[in-house]
């Protein structure tokens, strides 16, 4: 399981976007389902809407901050123009080294441009080059207690009317119980934040573990 919808309605999900899977997304999605941390994986289905995201507010140049073995990515860059860029953010180069393979089967690696670096070193380098109001669309998949600075260096590094997404809100249902982890006080703490923030329209979506979208006014 990996929502909060009962098993067969997420099974039945699943089954429709099942179809509209690539050779390359479908062989990703298998390799990485059987690794010991395949659970991190986002679905068919939110890859979907990100994707659709992304050509909706017309990004050109996007921002990923966690990897893994690149299926977001891929859902991405594919929604990007040919001259469109993808800056992937990663500590591991083992899990991204899955991810370049199958980025470069899909005729996509020259869209990402991935950074192993940590995420927070590598945003204050694109705060300077290329600097604020420069990317389109964010989406944010990694450590739990990091979200709240990942979303501050996103918001401004994004224009006006650009578009972050961030996941994982919901924390499998932890969020609306008593914190009992340093990451589901973090999620607590961001989700109070963003829907009082007046620099952004907001939308908490239940698919997956929870998905926040964020637009910069």
């Amino acid at each position: 399981m990996r929502s909060l919808f009962p098993e067969n309605v997420e099974r039945y999900v699943g089954s429709l976007y099942a179809d509209r899977l690539t050779d390359v997304q479908r062989r990703l999605r298998d390799e990485t389902a059987a690794m010991k941390h395949g659970g991190m994986q986002i679905g068919a289905d939110q890859g979907a809407l990100l994707a659709l995201l992304a050509r909706t507010v017309n990004a050109k140049r996007a921002l990923e901050i966690g990897t893994f073995t690149g299926y977001s990515a891929l859902a991405v860059a594919t929604a990007l123009p040919a001259d469109g860029t993808l800056v992937c953010c990663d500590v591991s180069d083992e899990w991204t080294q899955v991810a370049r393979r199958y980025w470069r089967e899909a005729g996509l690696a020259d869209r990402i441009d991935l950074r192993i670096a940590p995420a927070q070193e590598t945003l204050a380098a694109l705060a300077r080059d290329p600097g604020p109001d420069a990317f389109d669309f964010a989406f944010v998949d990694a450590d739990k207690t990091g979200y709240d600075a990942y979303y501050e260096r996103c918001l401004a590094l994004l224009r006006a009317g650009g578009l972050i997404a961030i996941d994982n809100v919901l924390w499998s249902g932890a969020v609306a119980q008593p914190a009992d982890s340093d990451d589901t006080r973090a999620l607590q703490a961001l989700n109070a934040k963003v829907h009082r923030d007046e620099r952004i329209d907001l939308a908490m979506l239940p698919i997956g573990d929870g998905l926040t979208l964020a637009r910069k006014r």
